[in-house]
């Protein structure tokens, strides 16, 4: 129950805060959200844990849905819910992320965010996901329709759907007894894809080490960072190629030597790939291009 309401009154501050309307503008300037009266009038009713004084956020016909899909109509209802809460969370602090907020017209405004609640016991947070819609009345802003969900922790997976194909178990052989696994799974709530990696010669660990992928929101694009057995680390770039991958790798050895290449990664099919590492240089001297190793699907023994 405290979550529920937890949250819904993070909202109000959050929408509150985001809009930063009905204040008085400074040189011409808007005012700064969240700086003005209006705002400082609702945190001061949320610190006080004045139901009545919150409630009047909304219109007098407003309402609130919890993520259970009960409705509150009217300040009436919504002040009843107040303070029936209120007292559970008292000294509870709040963060607001907001993800959106628009106008749709001179009176309207709609806005999505993400709240989150620590209580005055340290407790875990409560964390929610809100959608609203405000109004316009009288030159003052107020909530017409509010509801709360579920909230997904944020996810970069879209940008990994050219990639997502790897996900699973690989192995494969090169030449000269040179053998291969890696292994591709989802992290962070599908924000990472983490493989750990390993290569043999005939039999004897040469290499291994964990590479963790990402998707790079300033640049635009993939990017990898790994982290070898040996102590060594590297970073790459992914750029797309048809059904080829090239990884640009900037890497230094335990030893202080730097490395470059490209790995060209090549999908087959669903189940087979290659993997060939060129243009390989150490501290500026260029070294052999190394045989494509063919790489296949390790497919999970039936129960």
């Amino acid at each position: 129950m405290r979550s529920r309401v937890v949250f819904n009154l993070a909202l109000g501050l959050a929408v509150v805060l985001a809009l930063g309307h009905n204040e008085p503008k400074t040189h011409g300037q808007p005012a700064q959200p969240g700086k003005g009266q209006r705002a400082q009038e609702f945190i001061a009713a949320f610190n006080k844990g004045d139901a009545k004084a919150v409630a009047a956020f909304w219109t007098p016909e407003g309402d609130y849905v919890d993520q259970a899909g009960r409705t509150y109509k009217g300040r009436a209802a919504i002040e009843k819910l107040y303070q029936k809460e209120f007292a559970e969370i008292k000294g509870a602090k709040l963060t607001v992320t907001v993800l959106s907020a628009r106008m749709v017209g001179a009176d309207v405004a709609l806005e999505d965010g993400i709240t989150e609640v620590t209580p005055a016991d340290g407790g875990p947070p409560t964390v929610a996901r809100f959608s609203a819609v405000l109004v316009k009345k009288d030159g003052v802003w107020y909530f017409e329709s509010v509801r709360d969900s579920v909230a997904q922790p944020p996810s970069n997976a879209e940008h990994f759907d050219d990639l997502e194909w790897l996900i699973g178990d690989w192995t494969g052989e090169a030449e000269k007894g040179e053998s291969s696994r890696a292994s591709y799974s989802w992290a962070e709530n599908r924000n990472f894809i983490v493989s750990p990696f390993a290569t043999t010669l005939n039999g004897v660990p040469v290499v291994g080490g964990t590479q963790w992928i990402g998707w790079d929101a300033v640049d635009k694009g993939i990017r990898s960072w790994s982290f070898y057995s040996g102590g060594g680390f590297g970073e790459a770039t992914w750029t797309r190629d048809g059904d080829k991958w090239l990884i640009k790798v900037n890497a230094r050895t335990a030893a202080g030597q730097k490395v470059s290449a490209t790995n060209v990664l090549t999908k087959v099919d669903a189940d087979h790939c290659t993997w060939q590492m060129t243009k390989l240089t150490v501290d500026g001297k260029a070294m052999p291009d190394a045989a494509p190793v063919k790489m296949k699907r390790i497919k999970a023994a039936r129960p």
